[in-house]
């Protein structure tokens, strides 16, 4: 079977959706997965078209976003949870992805629905994927 040389990446990829919510430093990551720092992020480019640090701010933003919507933590709360030092950095980051405030996007989004329960019979008999494809 043939080595897939982007294993590597793909795992960085994996460390950071897993770590999303913890101090993470690019040396750290590319020790974890035997590259060289510089290596690790051209290759994460390549295959992800960004680096993993816009990777891991997507990820956070991701999180504040479903958590501004499903509770009521506050902004700063959620700033710490899902891993950001700076109140004022996590504010300029996520008014850049979203084009709102953090307390903006929570005034204006409606809480996620939980996604139905579907037995396992019904999957089958219908093909229906537990994941979607990606």
């Amino acid at each position: 079977m043939p080595l897939n040389p982007d294993k590597p990446v793909h795992l960085a990829r994996a460390l950071l959706e897993r770590r999303y919510d913890t101090p993470i430093t690019i040396e750290d990551l590319s020790r974890e997965v035997a590259l060289s720092p510089f290596y690790l992020i051209r290759a994460f480019r390549r295959v992800y078209k960004q680096t993993p640090h816009q990777y891991l701010v997507e990820q956070r933003i991701a999180k504040a976003k479903e958590l501004l919507r499903n509770t009521d933590l506050s902004v700063t709360d959620i700033c710490i949870q899902v891993g950001f030092e700076s109140l004022g950095s996590f504010s300029t980051l996520f008014r850049n992805a979203t084009g709102l405030s953090p307390r903006a996007y929570r005034l204006s989004s409606q809480p996620t629905a939980t996604p139905a329960y579907i037995p396992l019979c019904i999957c089958l008999l219908h093909n229906i994927q537990d994941r979607p494809e990606s």
